[in-house]
């Protein structure tokens, strides 16, 4: 049974509910703001009892647009998102379990009366996340891509994040939340259904999938939110030995020409703080938290994520790129040349 069998029958066959789950990697710990923890409890008992989603892939402003949930299981998270999207938006859910994706179809009429829409806007499709080309999708239509929980579970991820930025719109983002180890992991591990099945083994070293996202057209990663992992079972423990693990939220955000640093061009932003739930500051990543008001100093990258964005109407911008000033203070690279306050005066190299 190749990997992608062995996940296909964990998910379909093995596990029947969150509480067969033998790890924390597949769950989601975080606390949900009160307006989605009120959205969650209109969720139908069954898609909610078969969720493995390890973080939250609700980003904001979504009323109108078009999503695409890579691994949807159940549908949980689409029909979450249906509901921020409104019925002129549409959520396309994929994922290759044909026990889940019945679970998710189901309920759809369910959901949508729910919501009170007078037709569905949602869409399951079933496929192989490294063969998103085969399905009936078109390049450039998506606002944004989420996943929760699954690139860990496909071997070919490069495959998956070129598809990604294939076909999201230009200004649009790739919003996930996925599992990371501290160090490349023994290829072998992957063959043991538990760990490989739990989002364990099959996790990337943090390093290569920054390298991965870059390569994919992803210039400039950013990372919103991360978290040590536990492994409770000390059967699974013992395999693993001294690898960690973190469950990470990562913003990828799809335009050309993004630069390889923070450059300094003198631009700065100030937030209107008109983003519904979000009146007193916008978090772009986990280093911009920016409050509502107050003129904040940005690098060129960061100014062209809100400027180029659906962002942009919620910002004033300030600056442009005529002038540059080098790389932006503080944003993890300095400059690497010795300067007279830094030159060591042992004389020895």
């Amino acid at each position: 049974m190749d990997l992608t069998e062995q996940v296909k029958h964990y998910y379909g066959k093995v596990l029947q509910g969150s509480d067969d789950l033998k790890t924390g990697a597949c769950c989601t710990t975080d606390a949900a703001p009160a307006h989605i923890r009120a959205l969650m409890t209109d969720i139908h008992p069954e898609v909610s009892s078969r969720y493995y989603g390890c973080g939250l892939v609700v980003p904001e402003l979504l009323e109108g647009c078009r999503i695409l949930d890579l691994g949807s299981g159940s549908g949980q998270d689409v029909f979450l998102l249906s509901a921020l999207a409104g019925e002129q938006g549409e959520v396309v859910g994929v994922d290759m379990t044909p026990e889940q994706l019945e679970v998710a179809r189901k309920h759809e009429a369910w959901h949508q009366e729910k919501y009170g829409y007078s037709r569905p806007n949602t869409r399951f499709l079933e496929g192989r996340l490294e063969q998103l080309d085969t399905l009936e999708l078109e390049p450039g239509s998506f606002d944004i891509v989420v996943s929760n929980c699954v690139l860990n579970l496909v071997p070919d991820k490069e495959a998956v994040l070129a598809s990604v930025f294939r076909l999201l719109k230009f200004g649009g983002e790739f919003y996930f939340s996925d599992v990371y180890a501290d160090r490349r992991l023994p290829e072998a591990l992957k063959a043991d259904p538990v760990l490989y099945g739990e989002c364990l083994s099959g996790a990337l070293y943090w390093n290569d999938f920054l390298q991965l996202a870059k390569q994919a057209g992803f210039a400039d990663p950013r990372l919103l939110t991360g978290r040590p992992l536990s492994v409770d079972d000390p059967a699974q423990q013992e395999k693993l030995g001294n690898a960690r693990f973190f469950s990470a939220t990562y913003r990828l955000i799809k335009l050309d020409g993004l630069e390889s640093h923070c450059e300094d061009y003198g631009q700065a932003v100030r937030y209107k703080g008109s983003i519904p739930h979000h009146e007193h500051s916008f978090t772009l990543d986990r280093h911009h938290v920016i409050e509502s008001g107050r003129v904040f100093p940005v690098c060129g990258n960061t100014w062209r994520m809100l400027h180029e964005t659906r962002f942009a109407p919620h910002f004033e911008f300030f600056g442009d790129f005529s002038s540059h000033f080098g790389i932006f203070a503080g944003c993890g690279t300095d400059l690497p040349f010795e300067t007279a306050d830094t030159q060591s005066t042992s004389g020895c190299c």
